[in-house]
Formats: structure tokens, sequence, C-alpha cells
């Protein structure tokens, strides 16, 4: 460490930082130290390119003087190295992640699209106490609501409704065969516990299950609602905040429902 040349020196303490960078601006989010915008647009999106363009800018240089330079030295052409590598992967990421936004570009995802459940009335003070997105009706076009201002014109001439029936075309709701109601919620609440969800909170008279679901690093909460009817059960999963919610209140219903399914067979 100590014959190493001052430029790769700089990029290994660049590459230490890059982690404890998005790390610190994750962890800050969740703890409230700031808020999810600066967090997640600022800090992530919006600086964190140009700081791994800097990152891969000095570790092009470390690398170019570390061949001009005789001896070469192993060392500092594998640091340089992995000072071009690592930007690229994560800045990788970035792109993946940009593109998974626009495949999934609403935060409100439901099995019945003409009746999705609703939240209690506790859950939508904690979402307002929260200043959370609004819930918007499933059969407004995006482009009417003023969260989707902007949005592309194939974009904007669809509804919650319409996009869920394209591109969550799998979700659906889970027959309770010959479970009873009763069996029903609990077990949506059996697997709502079970795959980590807090709050959950169970009414058998209106056949009602809601818990919250809440991501490790940024501690981002998103509101979950079950509706055990006589004969199916409905899902629902609601980020609080973000316009995309990255397919993950899909995946989360999906697998809510699985595990309700096995919670039923159980029994």
């Amino acid at each position: 460490m100590r014959n190493l040349p001052w430029h790769s020196k700089l990029v290994l303490a660049l590459l230490i930082f890059l982690p404890l960078y998005f790390a610190m601006a994750a962890l800050g989010t969740k703890f409230g130290v700031w808020s999810w915008v600066t967090g997640l647009v600022s800090m992530i999106f919006t600086a964190g390119p140009i700081l791994l363009g800097i990152v891969a800018a000095i570790a092009l240089i470390s690398l170019l003087i570390s061949f001009l330079r005789k001896p070469r030295r192993r060392a500092a052409i594998a640091i340089a190295v992995a000072g071009l590598v690592v930007p690229g992967v994560i800045f990788a990421g970035f792109l993946t992640a940009r593109s998974t936004a626009g495949d999934n570009p609403i935060h409100d995802v439901a099995t019945d699209t003409a009746d999705p459940p609703q939240f209690s009335r506790r859950t939508m003070i904690a979402r307002a106490e929260a200043e959370a997105n609004p819930l918007h009706d499933y059969q407004t076009p995006l482009g009417e609501l003023e969260m989707y201002e902007g949005s592309p014109p194939e974009l904007a001439i669809k509804s919650h409704a319409q996009i869920i029936n394209d591109i969550y075309a799998e979700l659906s709701p889970l027959p309770l065969g010959g479970a009873s109601q009763a069996d029903g919620v609990a077990a949506v609440a059996a697997a709502m516990g079970n795959m980590g969800l807090t709050d959950i909170r169970s009414d058998a008279q209106s056949g009602l299950v809601e818990g919250v679901a809440e991501t490790f690093w940024f501690g981002f909460e998103d509101d979950v609602v079950a509706r055990v009817g006589p004969q199916q059960i409905d899902f629902r999963s609601v980020s609080r905040v973000g316009r995309s919610d990255l397919g993950v209140n899909a995946a989360r219903i999906a697998e809510l429902r699985e595990r309700t399914a096995q919670q039923i067979g159980q029994r």
C-alpha cells in the first residue's frame, strides 16, 4: 500500500468511498436525516452518475500513467482497472433501474381493477401524516392526474386499470375454495407476518387485512391490503412515495397470494 503511487491511492480511496456514499444516501433517507427526494433523486440519480464519471475519469488517467511509467506495477494497473469497472457496473444498474421504471410506470397495483380493495381510515390517516401519494381512481387516464403530467402520450391515455391488466395480467384473486372467510383472514395475516410486514391488522367482520411493508435500504413504506370475500381474496399494494415502484408492488402481491394459498392449503 505504501509503495503505490499517489494516483493509485486516490483511485483506491474513491472506490472505498463509492459504496459508503450510496449507503449514506439510502440510510439517511431511512432514518429521516433527509427526505426521499434528497436521498434518492438528488444524491443517487442526480449526483450519483456525476460521481461515477469523476471516479472513472481519474481511474482512466491513473491507468494511462501506470502504463506509461516504467517499471509498470501490476497492483497500480489492477486498481485503475477496478476504478473503471466498478463505476461502469453501478452505472449499468442505474440504466437498468431506469428501464424498469419505464416498464412499471405506476405504484398502485390490485388484483381487482374494477373495484380495488379500499384501505381503512387508520391507514388513510397514516398516509396523510406521511404526506403519501394520493390514491387515484383506477379508471382515470394518467394524463388527467397531476402526478403523471408530462407522461408520454401512449401512457397518458391509459388508466391504472388498463396498465395493470396489460403489464400484470398474471395477477389474479385467490379463490377461497373450501376455506371459510375467517380462515382466509387468518391466512392472509399469517402470510403478511411471514413476509416481514408490520402493523398487521385484521377485521374479521369486514374481511380486511392490512399491513405495512418497508424496504431495507431507504425505508420506503408501502401499504398492503387484502379483501377477503365469501368466494375469493383480492390484494392491493400501494407505495407511499415515488411515481414508479419498479415492479415491487406486483411482486409483493404475487408472493402474498402464494403464501396465503399455502396457508389455506395447510388448513
